[in-house]
């Protein structure tokens, strides 16, 4: 397969007229186009790794925007969550994560990080093949065609202290030895090239100290994800707790590399900020999300500034956009410091720099490798289309697809596989139909 680009996002920057060879889902070539061959693409792009997701909750996306008797905040919307979640099946949960994985192709996204912590059937007990769900994620994954970096979540209390579990966590709970049983079967599961398993304690809530000790001893070498910092009151109780705000003490608890993920990291100090950009983590960032659950601004600049690495999830799924999530990041700084052009540490395209962070932290989140377009690496490309051909550049198309209303995701291959043509995943209308019957009968409960 060849592939003939007006521009193409190389590692080394743009380039013109470029002819992409993929031989088994491999680019075995990448070399000017020949003259007078035309081209059958705009604008090529790395595909882009979405860090964060919990799938399941696209099921009810838009369903939660009702105010009830008091003040709606996260934990009135994750009371919500809950109930929905009780309701899933397997079948239902892989039709759901199906329509989200699908929809997440067509925004250009290639790889998915799937929070997962939807493990036990709705009474709480562990179906008879421990990995059921998981199995499900790996199933949608693999129909769609999406890479997935499958995440199992270790969730075993309900609050810091440790305290119980509430009735409406009770599909989330492993004990220690479960949960590397868990992981041994995902294990099992990933049998594709872009399949991967890493593991989430969910948040210092959810995980105590101990926890985290244990799992980071039993598995190494594995990418690890968190919730940290979302919300004011899970810092106050934190430091009710501990003394301390939540990312000081997983640091002076944990030794936090750059293969770990922190999601959210919305209230932080200045000291804190400067801990994680030192480590070398990623601060992975859902902003559509956040705006949405109220949750807060992540120091985004000041993160920057001090050299920290970004990432951008999907999160709670109820919008699913990669030019939207982007330009809701930069939206949000803009509001906090009332400035324009904020995350941008050098002079030039807000829309380049970004994409350019968001790409790299990422693929680094996810353990995907470099997200390049170049000889041997996967072809996980994105195709842009620009129907009015108004941009000078590369960069001036990014920022007008990321901030303008224009130029739209036409095509996208997953390891040469082209599964998004004309805008549209080759097999949407099957998936969708599943899906919408899937969400009309929980929501008829």
């Amino acid at each position: 397969m060849q592939i003939v680009v007006k521009q193409a996002l190389l590692p080394e920057g743009w380039a013109e007229n470029i002819a992409i060879t993929v031989s088994d889902g491999v680019i075995t070539a990448v070399e000017p186009a020949g003259a007078g061959v035309a081209a059958g693409v705009d604008t090529l792009l790395p595909g882009m790794s979405n860090l964060h997701s919990h799938a399941f909750q696209r099921g009810f996306a838009g369903l939660t925007e009702q105010r009830g008797a008091m003040r709606d905040s996260f934990w009135t919307w994750r009371e919500m969550m809950y109930r929905f979640a009780l309701q899933l099946d397997p079948d239902g949960a892989q039709a759901i994560a199906e329509m989200a994985y699908v929809e997440m192709l067509e925004a250009g996204y290639t790889r998915v990080g799937e929070f997962h912590y939807l493990h036990h059937a709705p009474d709480g007990q562990s179906y008879d093949d421990p990995a059921e769900m998981s199995a499900r994620i790996f199933a949608a994954a693999h129909a769609t065609g999406l890479n997935l970096t499958h995440l199992p979540v270790f969730y075993a209390h309900g609050g810091f202290g440790p305290v119980p579990a509430g009735a409406g966590q009770r599909r989330f709970l492993h004990g220690f030895e479960s949960f590397l049983e868990l992981i041994s079967h995902c294990d099992a599961l990933a049998t594709r090239p872009g399949d991967l398993v890493g593991y989430a304690p969910h948040s210092l809530r959810a995980a105590s100290g101990a926890d985290l000790s244990a799992l980071v001893a039993a598995l190494p070498g594995r990418r690890v994800h968190i919730h940290i910092a979302e919300q004011v009151k899970e810092v106050e109780d934190c430091i009710a707790f501990s003394g301390q705000r939540p990312v000081d003490w997983l640091f002076d608890h944990a030794e936090v590399t750059p293969d770990w993920c922190l999601i959210h990291a919305t209230h932080l100090t200045e000291g804190e900020v400067a801990r994680i950009a030192a480590s070398g983590a990623v601060a992975g960032l859902c902003p559509v999300t956040e705006a949405n659950l109220g949750d807060g601004i992540f120091a985004g600049r000041a993160f920057l500034e001090a050299g920290g690495r970004i990432g951008l999830g999907t999160d709670s799924n109820v919008q699913i956009g990669l030019a939207g999530e982007l330009q809701a990041l930069e939206y949000s700084q803009r509001l906090s410091l009332r400035e324009r052009n904020v995350m941008t540490p050098q002079p030039g395209s807000t829309g380049q720099q970004l994409f350019d962070a968001a790409l790299a932290g990422g693929a680094q989140a996810l353990g995907a490798g470099d997200p390049v377009i170049a000889v041997g690496a996967p072809a996980d490309l994105v195709a842009l289309d620009d129907p009015f051909q108004l941009g000078t550049d590369g960069a001036q198309t990014l920022d007008r697809w990321i901030f303008g209303r224009d130029i739209r995701v036409r095509d996208v291959w997953v390891r040469g596989a082209h599964l998004v043509q004309e805008g549209r995943h080759v097999a949407r209308d099957a998936i969708a139909q599943r899906y919408v019957q899937v969400v009309r009968d929980v929501l008829a409960r």
